[in-house]
């Protein structure tokens, strides 16, 4: 058993390690760029005026970075080589996202808007694996080269986690002579819908509430008429673009169903396991970063005439954060490890809950050691001068929104208490 990371992806990290130093830091501090990182971050992002969205210069140099990442071959990372990428696995792509995180704030790898030099990008292979041949045509290239951009409209004002309980219903209705839907509802969180081009809506078309059967998703124009924006919700971590969007007598045409009408919950869980690892690694890495802040000032601050470092009270929480950041790293990895050995069905059955005490427990230590830093550094922890309240902000928020604590834990239950099977389990 060999836990050493393949030579191949060390020398990566250290190829994105002279990337970022070459093309993104001076990017990060030139024209007082910095403003979007240091003590004024949230304010420079945001347009309070503007219901609270992102200023337009700030989403600007996030393109500016992704456009000089994907021109080094970096940003389609996890994409196949057929659209640019390098077929990035689950592996490297949780070293590559734990080692950006744990660099601390900036332009390389700013997660509070899942912003990144090495991509995700789950859309693209969702068209992939769901679009028909026109929706793969339109869409992939139009998502890699940006004019195209989806908003993700699953969760709805009384449903979260839930979501075989949705109220927005789509019907089928001829207009014009043209075969289609209507669609009515609402939905909640749909993060990016102030600059998306279209709305992947999810609604029920058949079935009883609390059904998995009978969800279909549908690819809805942002301009089509009906879709309103009701309020952007101001969140723990500014600037916002999550609104709360309705659906009335929304018409679209039959060609904008994605994938197979009534089994549109597949297209919802196709990316919930990459994506739960690859954030469990960023959580991982935000900690990995708070942790090492927190060691060093306490052997630089001399309270009293002595390290700071030298008092129990400080060496404790700091070693038990500090160990367990190293047992879950291993668990992380080996999970990713295991992930690139199966088909994505074969996760689910076999891995689902691997992933899920990742996640939930990847998601509350970078919590804690956030909290923890601030308590080592005293008052300027406390301040925005330091980036702890920031990582705390954020990284609290994916205890709610990569599926909530409660709901991965529900999951490792059913495995563990035996109401899901594992194979070969009697």
């Amino acid at each position: 058993m060999n836990f050493d990371l393949p030579k191949e992806l060390v020398n990566y990290l250290d190829e994105l390690d002279r990337f970022i130093e070459s093309d993104i830091r001076p990017l990060e501090s030139e024209h007082d760029n910095i403003r979007f990182f240091d003590h004024r971050r949230e304010w420079a992002r945001t347009d309070f005026e503007n219901q609270g969205l992102p200023r337009p210069e700030w989403e600007a140099l996030l393109k500016e970075a992704r456009r000089r990442a994907d021109k080094a071959g970096h940003l389609r990372f996890a994409l196949p080589p057929e659209m640019g990428g390098k077929g990035g696995n689950n592996l490297w792509m949780a070293v590559i996202r734990e080692h950006l995180a744990a660099k601390g704030l900036g332009l390389h790898n700013d997660l509070q808007n899942e912003h990144s030099i090495v991509g995700n990008k789950p859309f693209v292979l969702v068209i992939r694996d769901f679009g028909s041949q026109s929706q793969q045509d339109i869409f992939i290239k139009g998502m890699l080269d940006e004019h195209l951009k989806l908003s993700f409209g699953l969760t709805e004002p009384d449903h979260g986690s839930d979501a075989t309980h949705m109220e927005t219903r789509a019907v089928p209705e001829c207009r014009n002579g043209q075969d289609g839907w209507r669609i009515d509802g609402e939905k909640m969180w749909t993060t990016g819908l102030h600059t998306a081009t279209h709305i992947v809506v999810f609604a029920r078309t058949s079935g009883e509430p609390g059904n998995a059967r009978g969800i279909t998703t549908f690819l809805v124009p942002t301009n089509t008429a009906g879709v309103r924006v009701e309020e952007y919700l101001w969140t723990f971590n500014m600037p916002t673009d999550h609104p709360r969007v309705s659906f009335t007598n929304v018409w679209v045409p039959e060609d904008a169903v994605l994938g197979e009408v009534n089994a549109g919950l597949a297209i919802a869980q196709h990316f919930v396991h990459q994506n739960r690892i690859r954030q469990a690694a960023s959580s991982l890495g935000a900690a990995d970063y708070c942790i090492r802040e927190s060691v060093h000032y306490a052997r630089e601050r001399k309270p009293f005439g002595q390290e700071l470092a030298r008092s129990q009270g400080i060496q404790f929480p700091l070693v038990e954060l500090a160990t367990r950041a190293e047992m879950l790293r291993t668990f992380i990895r080996q999970t990713a490890w295991q992930m690139d050995r199966m088909t994505k069905k074969d996760v689910e059955k076999q891995l689902s809950d691997k992933v899920a005490m990742c996640n939930y427990t990847a998601n509350r230590l970078c919590c804690e050691a956030a909290d923890t830093a601030m308590q080592v550094h005293g008052g300027i922890g406390y301040s925005r001068h330091k980036p702890f309240e920031h990582i705390y902000r954020h990284h609290r928020r994916y205890r709610i929104t990569e599926g909530s604590d409660e709901i991965q834990m529900r999951k490792i239950a059913a495995y563990l208490f035996g109401y899901i099977k594992q194979p070969g389990a009697v």
